[in-house]
């Protein structure tokens, strides 16, 4: 499913679409298209990207690429796949119970998931909100979209925990 999505190869690509996806959540996967985890999200996220596009945008970032291993390296790409979210070219990091706060490691389970972290049930309470003047929080954390809308760079992970996928992190010369 990576052949839907638009890849990302060179440096000026990545830095391009940070900067001018505006007022929409950028969703970056860093992977390769023959990995079987990162096929299992490509699938997910090509799903999904039609249904999200009002408020997100959705690329894929080959890391095998020379010209985008700046990228690979600042956000230490050490684990495929692994999703990074923008605001208006501001890295949102997420809080999900990982060691790891900035990046999203492995396939979402399903493509609700997905969908969760990035708009937590968007349409359900803006129609809330045009209709009744009240914001109801519906008991999920603040998610990328909802987060970024309200000024914050870190927000909770609305997944349970057993939706979360598991890694152990290994330190090198530490």
């Amino acid at each position: 499913m990576s052949y839907l999505l638009r890849t990302l190869t060179r440096k000026k690509e990545v830095d391009t679409i940070i900067r001018d996806t505006i007022d929409k959540v950028l969703v970056l996967r860093f992977g390769r298209a023959d990995d079987a985890v990162c096929l299992q999200l490509d699938d997910i996220l090509a799903k999904t990207a039609r249904e999200v596009s009002k408020f997100a945008t959705v690329a894929l970032v080959d890391v095998d690429s020379e010209d985008v291993q700046v990228y690979v390296k600042y956000f230490d790409i050490t684990l495929i796949p692994s999703t990074i979210f923008f605001f208006n070219a501001h890295h949102m990091k997420m809080d999900s119970g990982t060691a790891d706060h900035t990046k999203w490691v492995g396939a979402f389970h399903e493509k609700q998931d997905f969908i969760d972290v990035v708009e937590e049930e968007w349409d359900m309470v803006e129609a809330l909100v045009t209709q009744c003047c009240v914001l109801v929080q519906h008991g999920h954390a603040f998610a990328i979209f909802r987060g970024a809308m309200k000024g914050k760079l870190i927000v909770n992970c609305p997944l349970p925990p057993e939706r979360i996928p598991k890694y152990q992190l290994l330190y090198k010369d530490v």
